[in-house]
């Protein structure tokens, strides 16, 4: 273990010698008289292990322990006490320190106490270790370099450290939503367990009990003589990846319910109860409180998939994001279609952040995998891409024209609900677009910030 370095602090000379002789040749080692000078030669070189003296002159141990945590939380700390005093022990454990021993001290006890702290940073720096390569194997690198989309990642980062946390992610179709997903599994202390996907509108809504909670032998007609296990059980200790939830029919998603609350199900025909730890992140780019609100999606449901929601932008609102995808697939498709292309042209990149992305990500993604094919290279150009006739500036404000006119029905309309309807709906369109960045979202209405609030306020949005 001579690799990590340890910290002896302090204020007895005696006992810092005395540190220093037992510990030399085991560790590389640096001691100190008082907290202060440790926290800044930490800031300078950091140490893998403090051996840490609670009553010290000037800065206390307990009041250091703070500081050296928030310069790495990944130290290991063992506070050194005079005696067994049980309230600064507490104290200390709660402010971060992750052993203590007590003077006199025994050598042999607080061997064994740094041995323990340092596997324990070997055991997460191996975790950590294969955790980033499982991100690199499985998480390719697509989703850009805006302020916007790495707001969305750093969110994300955060949710993934809970093990259980249901997670609704929101968008727009070929936003990426899938590749969120994937993210929040692998960044997850699961990430070694399975990620288990289902489309929930693609399959059919007599199947999808039995497809998520399995099914008992003789259960129904065609159903296997030795039954079989459903999704839920198959994702236990990893993660269950629900898409299209907004497509899940209302005796499923009582079904769904039941599970998310109590963590148990029945299979299909079947009288056993089942437990299963697995952590559900759904999807939709449906508006699901429209659907609460037409009786096609339970509202407990719901507020039982969002606990945490992410919402995907386009990338309408994330222009910037374009070119740097775009070549991330010009890298895969070049490897995979063994192409000699090296970058995009101008006139192509200019194209690409003009053209209005209905698609999103999926369809940047399928025309550059068509361009691949079909151009030579060594830069993908505006004709191998197929833009050149399709391309419009998405900076062209929508014209009156592209807004839908509905004829007005034989009975009347109510004119005033239909402009409180339409004003809803563009609201609720632009915060949308925007992840909820209520500025963002004012300038694309073309009103000011102060006039968004009270309308939004006043539209009960």
């Amino acid at each position: 273990m001579i690799g990590y370095t340890v910290f002896i602090v302090d204020d007895e000379d005696t006992i810092r010698k005395t540190l220093m002789i037992a510990l030399e040749g085991k560790y590389r080692l640096a001691d100190f008289p008082d907290a202060e000078s440790a926290i800044d030669a930490a800031k300078a070189d950091l140490p893998d292990l403090i051996l840490l003296d609670i009553g010290l002159p000037g800065m206390s141990g307990i009041d250091a322990l703070p500081h050296f945590i928030r310069i790495d939380p990944g130290i290991r700390i063992v506070v050194i006490t005079a005696y067994e005093d049980v309230k600064s022990v507490v104290s200390a454990m709660k402010h971060g320190a992750y052993d203590y021993v007590v003077k006199p001290l025994n050598m042999d006890s607080l061997e064994v106490s740094i041995r323990n702290a340092l596997e324990s940073i070997r055991l997460k720096k191996e975790v950590q270790s294969l955790q980033e390569q499982v991100l690199r194997e499985n998480l390719p690198c697509f989703m850009g370099e805006s302020n916007t989309i790495k707001d969305v990642m750093q969110f994300v980062g955060q949710l993934a450290r809970s093990p259980d946390t249901p997670v609704l992610i929101l968008g727009e179709t070929g936003t990426g939503k899938e590749l969120i997903a994937s993210a929040i599994h692998y960044r997850s202390p699961n990430f070694q367990g399975p990620l288990i996907s289902v489309n929930c509108a693609a399959i059919p809504r007599e199947l999808i009990e039995s497809e998520l909670f399995g099914y008992e032998k003789g259960a129904f007609s065609g159903a296997s003589t030795a039954g079989k296990k459903g999704l839920v059980e198959q994702a236990e200790g990893g993660t269950l990846f629900l898409d299209e939830i907004g497509d899940l029919s209302l005796e499923a998603q009582a079904k769904l319910l039941r599970f998310l609350e109590e963590g148990e199900y029945y299979r299909v025909g079947g009288t056993k109860k089942f437990t299963v730890r697995t952590r559900v992140v759904s999807a939709t780019n449906k508006n699901l409180e429209e659907r609460i609100g037409m009786g096609l999606f339970r509202e407990d449901l719901y507020y039982r998939l969002a606990v945490a929601r992410v919402e995907v932008p386009s990338l309408t609102v994330r222009r910037d994001d374009i070119v740097p995808i775009a070549l991330n697939f010009l890298l895969e498709f070049s490897k995979k279609f063994d192409k000699p292309f090296t970058g995009i042209s101008r006139d192509a990149q200019e194209a690409l952040r003009n053209y209005r992305w209905k698609g999103n990500v999926r369809e940047l993604r399928n025309i550059v995998e068509r361009g691949v094919l079909v151009g030579e290279g060594p830069e993908l150009s505006l004709q191998d891409l197929g833009l050149k006739e399709r391309t419009a500036s998405a900076d062209r404000p929508l014209s009156k024209e592209d807004i839908l006119r509905p004829l007005v029905p034989q009975e009347g309309i109510d004119l005033e609900g239909a402009h409180e309807s339409l004003d809803k709906h563009f609201f609720r369109e632009v915060l949308r677009m925007t992840g909820g960045n209520e500025t963002r979202a004012a300038l694309l209405l073309r009103i000011n910030y102060h006039t968004f609030r009270y309308r939004r306020k006043k539209l009960g949005i």
